[in-house]
């Protein structure tokens, strides 16, 4: 339908501009041009709205269709179980991580997205949310049997190369929340908790299995030596991911807008820029931080049981939240104050 009303569209326009005079003539390209890009752009969304609808895109034909081929590529490794040595289990849960990652980001991004950047595309991750989400469960469940393999099989290697004590409170913690939000992901589980204690299970359960890998990946480049490509590639994921988070909370306080003066927007500017910058330079400033905040007793005991503490690698990210609170105020009081007085 769309192809025949282009032809149409397009014979049209050729009578036109020949029935013109040849100062107007030459207006014919620019004119012809954007309506051919206009008209592909309509004709692509609508062709990408038919493909996100095909049945093998969607609900448990995508959680099959990835989770499997990511289950096979953990399971050859070690099908050859009697020669797998410690290093190499110690390997495999690095590999396990690197696939689950990319999908917990998305989760923490999709809501998100929907707000920013309406469409097909975040209308189809958002329907597709909760299978997203359960291929990560997927991925962190074989690092789980990795994890009980090195421990149980290869004690020595594993307490004296992997075993750190707040890594296994933080480990442990997000495997609970992966289990109570996985098993709650369905109507069985569900009925065990009203809707406020699903929410908190699940944002909550969000929020600590992005900030693990996040944390993580901010460490490597910011402490240890030599991170690698890969590592700078899900650090930034990670950082844009929670971003859009505060991006799409802006707008929403920002819904009756008006010009950006005052002191607010230029402390929260202010902030924003300095947020995004810390984000850049982490290297540079770690080691001064990380001693004014760890100087203390308490502090160096928190840093031993408290999961994340003193939260250098969410500092830029607080900064960034800080500042688009400060730019967004003014407006979200308007907004609130039109709220009461309309109730």
């Amino acid at each position: 339908m769309l192809r025949a009303i282009g032809k149409r569209a397009r014979k049209k326009l050729v009578i036109l501009f020949v029935l013109m005079s040849n100062r107007k003539l030459k207006y014919y390209h620019v004119i012809n041009s954007s309506y051919t890009l206009t008209y592909n752009f309509i004709f692509l969304c609508f062709e990408m709205s038919n493909i996100l609808q095909k049945k093998w895109l969607n609900g448990w034909h995508l959680f099959f269709g990835v989770s499997l081929p990511i289950s096979l590529m953990m399971f050859v490794p070690i099908s050859n179980f009697d020669s797998v040595t410690g290093a190499e289990i110690s390997s495999m849960i690095s590999f396990s991580v690197r696939w689950a990652v990319p999908f917990i980001y998305l989760v923490v991004a999709i809501s998100s997205l929907k707000i920013i950047f309406p469409g097909a595309f975040t209308r189809w991750l958002m329907m597709n949310r909760k299978y997203i989400g359960l291929m990560f469960a997927v991925a962190m469940a074989w690092q789980g049997l990795f994890i009980f393999i090195m421990s149980y099989y290869f004690h020595d290697y594993y307490f004296s190369e992997i075993y750190y004590f707040r890594d296994e409170i933080e480990g442990s913690i997000g495997y609970i929340f992966l289990a109570a939000m996985a098993v709650t992901s369905f109507d069985f589980g569900r009925k065990l908790v009203d809707s406020k204690q699903w929410r908190i299970i699940h944002k909550s359960g969000i929020y600590f299995l992005w900030a693990y890998p996040f944390s993580v990946y901010w460490w490597t480049i910011s402490y240890y030596g030599n991170p690698l490509t890969i590592d700078y590639l899900f650090y930034w994921f990670g950082f844009f991911a929670f971003l859009t988070r505060i991006v799409a909370w802006g707008m929403q306080r920002n819904k009756k807008i008006s010009k950006k003066t005052g002191p607010n927007a230029f402390v929260g500017s202010t902030l924003i820029a300095f947020g995004l910058s810390l984000s850049v330079l982490s290297l540079y400033w770690q080691n001064s931080i990380t001693q004014i905040l760890t100087p203390f007793s308490w502090s160096s005991m928190l840093e031993l049981w408290l999961p994340f503490w003193p939260f250098e690698p969410f500092l830029s990210l607080m900064i960034i939240g800080l500042g688009t609170m400060m730019l967004t105020k003014e407006n979200a009081q308007k907004v609130n104050a039109e709220i009461v007085n309309q109730e």
